[in-house]
């Protein structure tokens, strides 16, 4: 198993980040990373994200949705054929921190080939932090409007 973790702190209330990261027909208009998203955010739901890595052409994803707490954590899990063979577990989670909010962006790496996927996870966690600084953009412009 392999983790990677990102961190950003965005002036804006969690509800209002919340309100944003939830909102996936607005995704391709700011999102970098998960250029498309749709489905219904419910434990137990699938997802159907379009993810572009890199700059690379988008691929398609249909992980389940996990967890789910309102303006606190959206988890998802996909796997790739089998969960023995690789999967990930993706986690949004949101805390207040006095200023606003503070977003923690990880994902868990698991199965027989992530030792041979350490430049896509490297990638992985660049798209990460674009999509972090995007999100903080994005709320923090539609905060001060």
């Amino acid at each position: 198993m392999r983790e990677i973790r990102t961190e950003i702190e965005i002036a804006a209330s969690p509800a209002e980040v919340w309100a944003v990261l939830t909102d996936f027909g607005r995704y391709r208009v700011w999102n970098p990373f998960i250029v498309e998203a749709a489905g219904t955010l419910a434990v137990g739901e699938t997802l159907t994200l379009s993810m572009s890595s890199g700059g690379a052409p988008p691929r398609e994803m249909t992980p389940t949705v996990i967890a789910l707490r309102e303006n606190a954590e959206l988890r998802w899990r996909g796997v790739l054929w089998w969960p023995w063979v690789f999967g990930a577990e993706h986690r949004f989670v949101l805390t207040e921190n006095g200023a606003g909010t503070r977003l923690v962006h990880s994902e868990r790496f698991f199965g027989v080939l992530v030792p041979l996927l350490g430049r896509l996870i490297a990638q992985t966690e660049r798209d990460f932090r674009d999509l972090n600084a995007a999100l903080k953009e994005r709320v923090e412009l539609s905060h001060h409007d």
